[in-house]
């Protein structure tokens, strides 16, 4: 949750969503869920100052290619958000690897230079994995003045799950760093414990952080 944060100013977007409607339809697959949480929590921030968040998603999948959206609220510096996303992943000699496009829009933001639609502000992603180890790094490509990226290190064990998020690039995040100790109790109910590896002066974020999350797939 996230990150978390367009498609090249549109134009990438649409390339992505195309290759992903190239694949076979017969072999599509469909999911969609819904959930909450006591917190939005991103990236080691608590972006709704404590407030719960709710969201949505659907997504749609076929032989690696997949797209969709996801919808939250409980940002409260932004307002309401909803994410379009499109990507491909895939498996090679048990290394996996996922490669994406995020575009992240808050439509009820109303501030100066906003990302009310996507295109606005766009995060390229590329993932890889062998065994329970995992690296996920994250680029701005569009959006922001300043070169931002965020990157993580995880391991997962059974139910368990440790992962190392750093970010870097921007003032107000540079350096800041934190540790999420995950634990799934069931497919539905998952509980994060995010704690504070190195602070940004000024910030006030070192506290830690319990995190209950809870969601529903939409058969």
């Amino acid at each position: 949750m996230n990150m978390k944060q367009k498609f090249l100013a549109g134009a990438v977007a649409a390339s992505a969503m195309a290759s992903a409607a190239l694949a076979p339809v017969a072999h599509a697959e469909v999911s969609a869920s819904v959930g909450a949480a006591n917190m939005y929590y991103w990236r080691g921030y608590d972006l709704g100052n404590g407030d719960p968040a709710v969201w949505g998603d659907i997504n749609v999948s076929s032989n690696g290619f997949y797209a969709g959206m996801w919808a939250s609220s409980g940002d409260a510096t932004f307002g309401t958000e909803y994410d379009l996303y499109a990507g491909y992943g895939s498996e090679v000699g048990g290394f996996t690897y996922d490669v994406s496009l995020w575009s992240y829009s808050y439509p009820s933001d109303s501030s100066p230079g906003a990302a009310t639609a996507p295109g606005d502000l766009v995060e390229a992603v590329v993932g890889l994995g062998y065994g329970p180890v995992s690296f996920t790094y994250y680029e701005n490509i569009e959006g922001s003045d300043t070169d931002y990226s965020y990157m993580t290190l995880g391991a997962a064990f059974g139910d368990f799950s440790v992962t190392y998020g750093m970010h870097d690039g921007v003032a107000e995040y540079d350096g800041y760093s934190h540790v999420d100790l995950g634990y799934a109790y069931n497919e539905n109910l998952s509980f994060t414990l995010g704690l504070v590896v190195d602070d940004v002066d000024g910030l006030n974020n070192d506290e830690a952080k319990f995190v209950v999350g809870f969601s529903i797939p939409i058969e």
